[in-house]
């Protein structure tokens, strides 16, 4: 299998510490590679974990719930029509709270139309739609519109549950250095390993973010081939 699965980076970061199960316990090591996970998806937005969500809009409500697990709102268009996600659509634009409350004072029908503006309210989403995190609306919609929301998902973590997932199959270099960086921070050092393996985490990031953000999110027809620049040695 391509990657590393679940037990083989568990094994790796007890052969790379040289500890074992008595030092470091299956609990830590599983909080170890679910922070190392937070860390990657944090420092990185993943092609994989964009996503869409449809619906239509209530008639009189100010606002709709976050999909389920977004890590975050990339864009909501919401379209002319109320039955299908095709045809005329706008772009809302993200604004604060604030301004949405003093651009729409309140719900009455005299001032609905079709929404312009969202805001973000709330926090994390967890792994249901709910009301904890939602988006604003203004003006508030007149009619049931369709809506599209677009955004990135918290991905299903690697654990003794889930033996592999995107960034294992990956990206595991980069999630062992990540994972051992973390582990000599918890084992507190020797100091030279943490930083040998924090630099490599950061090299090996950096070539992600030009794959994830960069290469895939372009073409050679429309926006030519991809130049980095080298430095040359000094005279």
């Amino acid at each position: 299998m391509a990657g590393i699965s679940y037990s083989d980076l568990v094994t790796q970061i007890r052969n790379y510490t040289e500890t074992d199960s008595n030092v470091l316990t299956t609990a830590i090591l599983e909080n170890i590679i679910l922070n190392s996970q937070y860390r990657i998806m944090r420092d990185i937005p993943i092609d994989a974990d964009r996503l869409q969500q449809e619906g239509n809009l209530v008639t009189g409500q100010e606002s709709i719930n976050a999909p389920a697990g977004a890590l975050f709102i990339r864009g909501i268009q919401v379209y002319t029509s109320t039955s299908s996600i095709a045809g005329a659509n706008t772009w809302l634009e993200k604004k604060d709270v604030t301004y949405l409350q003093e651009y729409v004072s309140s719900t009455e029908s005299a001032k609905r139309g079709k929404p312009k503006y969202y805001s973000m309210y709330g926090g994390a989403t967890g792994n249901t739609d709910t009301t904890s995190g939602r988006m604003f609306l203004a003006p508030v919609p007149d009619t049931t519109y369709k809506f599209r929301v677009h955004y990135n998902k918290m991905p299903a973590t690697l654990e003794s549950g889930n033996t592999s997932n995107y960034i294992s199959l990956n990206f595991p270099n980069g999630l062992l250095y990540c994972c051992l960086s973390e582990t000599y921070g918890f084992l507190k050092g020797p100091i030279d390993m943490l930083t040998l393996y924090e630099n490599k985490y950061k090299q090996e990031v950096q070539k992600f973010a030009n794959e994830q953000v960069g290469r895939r999110r372009r073409d050679d027809y429309t926006d030519g081939a991809v130049r980095i620049p080298v430095n040359s040695a000094n005279p």
